[in-house]
């Protein structure tokens, strides 16, 4: 092969390369996903796991970049942030991965950003109970807010949100003032119903009057869903009961004093790591508060390991530090 013929054969493979690799992310995530995944014999809780890490962490993160642009650093960083837990890492690299494996196979990019990644580590005690000026803070919106019952329901039985969004209006007993877990949306899909991961996961936890008044207020019929899109009259799937919370806590941004301009939020005063688990995180706690043996207290939470609630239970705030002091006081005093 003469200089001419590299020469042109570069120009060619350059032109292809400029021409691939100015599809989109977006563009190619969907094709990709109703070609290779949708149509494989694959399963529905799969399926909807690759469709749900598409929507909520790829396509939001580098869905405009040209898949010419994305490199490895890219794709690094979007495996890090979906670190809120190890598991959702996972799913999202395992994604990503065959996502931009399959497409230099069809010619749109000559490298893979890809083949590199790596897990990030594990966060340890990334949820927290919240504080009592968030406490103060988010019952006062709930009162007003549409997503108000959810988050209550939420902070006042400890239940997971999972479990919430599979929560229907028979499984609520008015005349005893309990609610009834068996079932719960899939951990990493959007509208999967299952049961409970273990036998701990089936349970009956008592609903404290302040929230049985507001069910009471909505209460509705049979195997309706107790929470409802508000467009479609549906139950919630994951990524919209992520939406719920997201508008929720950016109203309570707003209301503790997040600076705002042209209807945006360029100074934020509500806390980073305040997510749905805090207010089950909260409920241990309170149930600690509340002198709960701990046995019934794991029975409620749905741990499967005691250890998981004994996990929680002595951990320390400054409530706890506080209160802590004050006993030990009292007791030095009467000596």
């Amino acid at each position: 092969m003469n200089t001419q013929d590299v020469k042109a054969l570069f120009e060619a493979l350059v032109a292809q390369h400029c021409q691939v690799s100015t599809v989109f992310v977006s563009d190619w995530a969907n094709q990709w996903y109703d070609t290779y995944v949708a149509n494989r014999c694959i399963t529905k809780k799969s399926a909807a796991m690759y469709r749900q890490k598409l929507k909520n962490y790829i396509i939001p993160s580098i869905g405009n970049m040209a898949m010419g642009e994305v490199t490895e650093l890219h794709l690094q960083s979007l495996i890090n942030n979906a670190n809120s837990s190890k598991s959702t890492a996972q799913k999202v690299k395992i994604v990503v991965q065959a996502m931009f494996r399959r497409a230099k196979a069809c010619g749109f990019i000559l490298t893979d950003p890809s083949e590199h990644l790596t897990l990030p580590k594990a966060p340890q005690g990334t949820h927290r109970s919240i504080t009592d000026t968030e406490r103060k803070e988010i019952m006062e919106l709930a009162e007003r807010h549409y997503a108000g019952l959810y988050v209550l329901t939420l902070l006042l039985t400890g239940i997971r949100p999972g479990e919430a969004i599979a929560l229907r209006w028979d499984d609520i007993n008015f005349e005893e003032r309990t609610l009834t877990i068996c079932r719960a949306v899939e951990s990493g899909t959007d509208t999967v119903i299952k049961e409970p991961k273990t036998a701990a996961g089936i349970r009956t936890i008592p609903i404290p009057d302040y929230l049985y008044e507001r069910l009471q207020c909505w209460k509705g019929e049979g195997s309706d869903p107790v929470f409802r899109q508000p467009t479609t009259g549906r139950m919630h799937s994951g990524s919209s009961a992520n939406d719920l919370w997201n508008n929720f806590k950016r109203e309570l941004d707003i209301q503790m004093g997040a600076e705002i301009y042209r209807n945006k939020i360029i100074r934020s005063v509500v806390a980073t790591d305040l997510v749905p688990y805090c207010l089950r995180h909260t409920y241990c706690t309170d149930l600690q508060r509340a002198g709960v043996p701990i046995n019934i207290a794991k029975y409620l939470m749905g741990h499967s390991d005691i250890s998981v609630t004994s996990n929680i239970y002595t951990s320390t705030t400054p409530d706890v530090i506080s209160n802590a002091k004050e006993s030990i006081d009292n007791f030095y005093s009467g000596l």
